[in-house]
């Protein structure tokens, strides 16, 4: 328990906890846990960079495929990904969605996950961005400028990229940690200068008329974002990993075949317009399948984040990718198909 506690305290300093838990339920239509049932819990974002596992969430299909398996699922909420690390090294979750940056942060802390799968990725979904009227033009305008991001984000690592590429660390700047929601509001009052932020909010402060791109993921960071589970889980329950990526896969070609049901679908879970949702699909490649470009982004990133000292002890990405499942069709390392 001590091993624990330490390790949750780690994880705070990484990335404060913006909100904490935002929900937590059972699964829809399964009321209480059948006797000796195994629960499954899982970790979510309500964001469109994970739309497939909502789509499967709503429509019932994990839910039923666990079941024949003789588990519930019981699903999360968090608001980001530091705070959903704080829950894994809790040990309150089994399978958590997060951006490659705190799924990197968790693991050099000392958390037993591994990478099961891609969740999504996309250049244009993270962002710098600054006021509509801002005389800021370039990175390095961004030098001595008040400048807020969620710590130990994905978004974060772009805004260290960002700013490496103008010459500058976070040092040169005044770095503000602060949840997206708290970020809208502050750069409509002109609070800070510049955000880094992810889908939805980037298009939201755009057609706002509150914000533009100063820069974005293309051609710096790829945005993936990925599923992991506890090694404990992965080793009792291969079934259930594999059932988990074939429902995932369902969810992903169900937003491909049906992009405006989808976004119809999934409005009120992502709380954006069905129009405005479903252009903000439309920027994620939704494949579950780690290309090795994205393997090459992922081990590029840590050790960005272990010079930067984000991280203090180094990932071996090679080994925080599980093997597929027996019987998968969907593995962690397969080439994605197009």
């Amino acid at each position: 328990m001590k091993r624990m506690n330490g390790l949750a305290a780690g994880l705070v300093l990484v990335g404060t906890v913006m909100g904490g838990f935002s929900g937590c339920e059972r699964s829809p239509g399964n009321g209480a846990p059948r006797t000796g049932a195994m629960e499954v819990r899982i970790a979510l974002q309500p964001i469109p960079q994970f739309a497939p596992l909502y789509v499967a969430k709503e429509k019932g299909w994990l839910q039923e495929e666990f079941l024949r398996q003789g588990a519930i699922v019981k699903w999360s909420s968090f608001p980001a990904g530091p705070p959903m690390n704080e829950s894994f090294a809790a040990g309150e979750q089994d399978i958590g969605l997060m951006g490659d940056a705190p799924a990197i942060i968790g693991r050099a802390a000392g958390m037993d996950t591994r990478i099961i799968g891609r969740t999504s990725s996309g250049p244009t979904a993270l962002a710098v961005v600054v006021g509509k009227h801002s005389p800021i033009s370039s990175p390095r305008d961004l030098r001595g400028r008040k400048v807020a991001t969620v710590k130990g984000s994905s978004a974060h690592h772009l805004l260290m990229i960002v700013l490496r590429n103008g010459g500058m660390t976070t040092d040169d700047i005044r770095f503000v940690n602060m949840s997206q929601g708290d970020i809208a509001t502050a750069l409509g009052k002109g609070d800070i200068d510049a955000a880094a932020v992810w889908e939805p909010l980037v298009t939201r402060l755009s057609d706002q008329g509150t914000a533009r791109v100063l820069a974005d993921g293309t051609g710096l960071k790829k945005g993936i974002l990925v599923s992991v589970a506890t090694k404990a889980f992965i080793d009792r329950n291969p079934g259930l990993v594999r059932k988990f990526l074939e429902v995932y896969e369902r969810g992903r070609e169900y937003i491909r075949g049906n992009p405006r049901e989808a976004a119809r679908l999934l409005s009120g879970e992502m709380n954006l317009p069905p129009g405005q949702l479903e252009r903000v699909l439309a920027r994620f490649d939704f494949d579950p399948r780690l290309s090795d470009d994205d393997i090459a982004e992922m081990k590029s990133s840590e050790k960005f984040m272990s010079s930067a000292r984000i991280i203090k002890k180094r990932v071996d990405i090679a080994t925080f990718l599980t093997p597929a499942p027996p019987g998968s069709s969907v593995s962690p390392g397969a080439p994605p198909s197009r």
